[in-house]
């Protein structure tokens, strides 16, 4: 079957849904005088026009109603599993094939969840590593780079978690497409400096560097300096260090040059542990106080 045909197959399926849903007795039964069925009726506009994102004022406003009228069909909606709320009055509408999950996919509203609340972002970390195909495992959690602190989402099965960098909206991003619209990610280079930056994010540096084995053949000597000046200096010394670990040192040879020219402290490789002084990496100004283990 073709994309085209199991889109067409989906929109058939949705538009059911919210028909069975409409059905005048069960309405009257439920509820007598229940706007429901212009609520569905409105989803079924949307989502015919590729809409699948609205805020509770938006359905307010498209039914002509009150706030509290609005939010008690979005309340029989939700029972019915057509409609998931992310965040609180931003709501999608859940598609056949994802009624699953009780939800969207992540990558299918966040874009459009930060564009409602003018937050800077992109997927990265262990979710940017498997758009950019390398990631020996389907992450459990969407992870998203934000400038501050936000708490997780949990819609249905779908979890999305912050990690916030401060200079999140300069550092580098591709746009990939989704059937929702796009997502911006973070770019090979800006995913493996966010790696050893936030290892306890990415299931701990033995994890970080069987990533970087794979995600090595994607970057670029040159934009890995770039990034340089954007992170803090020891990212770039654990950084080369592992490149070089994983038999990627033939990209590095410029990233050693940034860290001898910029690096004034020799620091450890594991964070906030001890250190062997004669376990000492002259390239890198390291000192490596743990044996990584990458699953090659």
């Amino acid at each position: 079957m073709t994309e085209g045909r199991q889109s067409t197959v989906g929109q058939d399926r949705l538009r059911d849904s919210l028909d069975k849903f409409t059905d005048y007795r069960y309405i009257r039964r439920v509820n007598p005088g229940s706007n429901g069925s212009s609520a569905s009726r409105l989803l079924r506009d949307w989502t015919s026009r590729g809409r699948y994102h609205f805020s509770t004022e938006e359905m307010a406003d498209g039914l002509g109603v009150s706030l509290t009228a609005a939010r008690s069909a979005l309340g029989r909606l939700k029972k019915k599993g057509l409609v998931a709320s992310p965040y609180r009055g931003f709501h999608v509408v859940v598609s056949p094939e994802h009624v699953r999950l009780g939800c969207l996919p992540a990558e299918q509203f966040v874009p459009q969840l930060m564009e409602r609340l003018g937050v800077p972002y992109y997927a990265g970390l262990l979710t940017a590593a498997r758009f950019h195909g390398a990631a020996h495992h389907q992450p459990q959690i969407f992870q998203v780079v934000v400038p501050k602190n936000r708490p997780p989402i949990h819609c249905g099965l779908v979890q999305v978690s912050f990690v916030a960098r401060q200079n999140a909206a300069a550092m580098p991003t591709q746009i990939v497409n989704t059937p929702r619209g796009f997502l911006k990610v973070s770019s090979p280079e800006t995913t493996a400096y966010d790696l050893v930056g936030y290892p306890e994010h990415c299931g701990g540096l033995d994890n970080v560097a069987t990533v970087l084995a794979e995600l090595g053949e994607k970057l670029d000597s040159e934009r890995l300096v770039e990034i340089a000046d954007l992170s803090p200096i020891p990212w770039s010394q654990r950084l080369g260090y592992i490149l070089d670990l994983v038999q990627h040192s033939f990209r590095t040879e410029t990233l050693a040059g940034f860290v001898a020219s910029r690096a004034t402290e020799t620091v450890p490789l594991v964070p906030g542990s001890e250190h062997d002084p004669s376990r000492r990496d002259d390239r890198w100004k390291l000192w490596v106080n743990a044996d990584l283990e990458p699953d090659l």
